[in-house]
């Protein structure tokens, strides 16, 4: 695609999880599989990749600094140091044998969003839970199989969800106490053009979503109606979102895991630069 770069070449087995950090002015994205944290400032070309010790499905920034981690056996925080051991404590610790963290996002109310999901991918065996600052967690949803791209509308008044095998992006209506109600389909995405994986919504209020096997980011509006595609050099996009001075530059991250023979780019983490314009990302209130 003409204008697509690739911002950090890099061979994440899973990278996934782009969100850009506003108060930092860089990229946070993960490699999931390689338990690694990776930081890009794109107006320096300053990186930081930081270990973490188990699977990290995601990583958002903090109000006061540090991270928070959706780790295989709960939801931890890192200190402004980052990953290292010394500053880590689990916020809600939950093991499950044979399940992981995925996919998480932050809601405007700093609340943290975390999906998970079974190493095997067995139907109905992840969930998708609200983290409140203080670590009280609640079950938003209990029969998911992959959890992924969670997102909201610019009014905060609808919010969107994948979970992936389904090929569903779902949208539900966020009621008064901040509780997705009404869920129903936003849209489908037909057998052959690959699954439904991490999401962004931009300041139009239309929903991006990167298409895992599809090789596609789709954008749909707010009806649910097909109204652009982003097709990539790599057959894995993981998931996509908006970063730089002013939020108009789309970032994509990849996988090279399960490929047999990947593309030199898979991955690496992409930006297609003008691509529209996104929303900010609130920080976790924790």
């Amino acid at each position: 695609m003409t204008g697509l770069d690739v911002a950090v070449r890099a061979h994440a087995a899973l990278g996934e999880g782009p969100t850009w950090d506003t108060a930092a002015q860089r990229l946070i994205w993960v490699d999931i599989l390689g338990s690694r944290v990776h930081t890009y400032d794109p107006a320096s070309g300053r990186r930081t990749v930081l270990a973490t010790e188990q699977h990290v499905g995601a990583a958002k920034p903090r109000a006061g600094g540090g991270l928070v981690v959706n780790l295989r056996d709960g939801v931890g925080l890192y200190g402004p140091e980052g990953p290292g051991g010394r500053d880590f404590r689990w916020l809600h610790r939950e093991p499950v044998p044979g399940r992981r963290g995925n996919d998480a996002a932050v809601a405007a109310d700093g609340s943290l969003w975390a999906g998970t999901m079974r190493y095997d991918e067995a139907p109905g065996g992840g969930t998708l839970s609200r983290l409140a600052p203080d670590g009280t967690a609640r079950t938003v949803l209990d029969d998911v199989t992959i959890s992924n791209g969670v997102g909201w509308s610019p009014d905060g008044r609808l919010m969107y969800f994948n979970d992936t095998p389904t090929r569903r992006i779902d949208v539900f209506d966020v009621d008064e106490d901040g509780r997705p109600v009404g869920r129903r389909t936003l849209a489908t995405v037909e057998e052959g053009a690959g699954f439904p994986d991490g999401l962004t919504v931009d300041a139009d209020g239309c929903v991006w979503v990167a298409l895992w096997d599809g090789g596609v980011v789709r954008r749909y509006t707010p009806s649910g109606a097909l109204d652009r595609v982003l097709e990539l050099p790599v057959r894995r996009p993981t998931a996509c979102a908006f970063g730089g001075a002013g939020l108009t530059d789309l970032y994509i991250t990849t996988a090279r895991t399960g490929l047999a023979a990947p593309h030199p780019m898979s991955g690496s983490l992409l930006v297609l630069p003008g691509a529209g314009k996104g929303l900010p990302q609130p920080a976790f209130a924790g």
